[in-house]
């Protein structure tokens, strides 16, 4: 089969390599899966360059989530042939592959009410929303919801989330494409980080009272602006970096204006609470089915693309979620 693999660390462009490999096979306990849509992750360009938490060994495949087809049950495994699923591969073996083993326990059935590339998006991003808002910062019908980087994959995931719960939701964004965006997702007040003054917009917003819950993927300039424009006992929920900038946090300011600043690492809850996360995507399945959410899928990239779209999400230059989908027909093709 062919997968993608990660022969040395750097830009994934220039790392990513497609190889011929030997067929996966199902191991007790395992599953294969054939993989029908692989959403490309922020996780994925760390994974290129060295720089996430998890070392894979040299060479891997990246693709941290996926929806597939359960193609053979390894023994002991519970799983139908044919039943489509969503996984989250275990590294160095990832998702850009055509085939791929997962273990049977952690696999979830794939929502009836979302196509393959739309369930492959689900899973980490929708999930990690719904920790982050209702677990941890106990998101609330009228809250106020500041939303930074509302258009993009995970940001679109929290905005569809927020406006579920009831949330007002203000979504910042970095330009007029994707302020556009962010206004088809739902968002009532979109302020666009390249022009406005984002605390005054807020503050505006709000009747100078600031938001309520300030859910952030980006780290940097927009954590320093989400403490000026945080509301009494507000909630900061940290969710990454992308913006590659860790920002430190001063504690006496979280003190003096009694808000609490929130880390979310989703993944810990496969380790501490496995049981959260069946029953989160019960309630993720369930709002599929009613429409309230749907990932934003922008782009459906055939197999050959991945490494393109992997270094295109690690650029910031994309909306919602791009997907790998091997059956995809490149370009042109015939």
């Amino acid at each position: 089969m062919q997968a993608w693999r990660v022969h040395d660390n750097g830009e994934p462009r220039e790392v990513m390599r497609l190889d011929d490999v030997p067929d996966p096979v199902a191991g007790p306990g395992e599953l294969l899966l054939r993989v029908r849509a692989v959403d490309v992750n922020f996780p994925d360009a760390l994974l290129c360059r060295g720089h996430y938490q998890v070392r894979p060994p040299l060479p891997f495949t990246p693709g941290v989530e996926l929806c597939g087809e359960i193609a053979a049950v390894g023994e002991g495994a519970r799983g139908e042939v044919g039943a489509r699923v969503l996984a989250t591969p275990t590294l160095p073996a990832g998702g850009f592959a055509e085939y791929v083993t997962v273990d049977a326990a952690t696999v979830l059935p794939a929502p009836d009410a979302l196509d393959d590339a739309q369930a492959a998006a689900l899973h980490i991003g929708y999930q990690t929303g719904w920790f982050g808002l209702h677990r941890r910062a106990g998101l609330r019908a009228g809250d106020t919801l500041l939303v930074h980087a509302a258009a993009g994959g995970v940001g679109s995931a929290a905005v569809q989330l927020g406006k579920a719960a009831g949330a007002r939701v203000i979504g910042v964004v970095g330009g007029e494409d994707k302020a556009r965006v962010a206004r088809d997702l739902g968002c009532d007040v979109v302020l666009d980080r390249r022009a406005d003054d984002i605390v005054a917009g807020v503050k505006e917003a709000t009747g100078g009272r600031g938001a309520d819950i300030v859910y952030d993927p980006v780290g940097g300039d927009a954590f320093a602006q989400s403490v000026k424009c945080i509301a009494f006992e507000g909630r900061i929920v940290v969710v990454g970096f992308a913006s590659g900038v860790v920002p430190q946090a001063a504690l006496n300011h979280a003190l003096v204006k009694n808000y609490a600043i929130l880390g979310l690492h989703w993944g810990l809850y496969n380790t501490y609470d496995p049981a959260a996360i069946r029953a989160c995507h019960d309630e993720l399945t369930k709002l599929a089915a009613q429409g309230a959410i749907k990932p934003l899928v922008s782009e459906r990239v055939p197999m050959a693309g991945a490494a393109d779209a992997v270094q295109r999400v690690a650029d910031g230059v994309t909306t919602g979620r791009l997907v790998v989908v091997p059956g995809q027909p490149e370009v042109g093709a015939r």
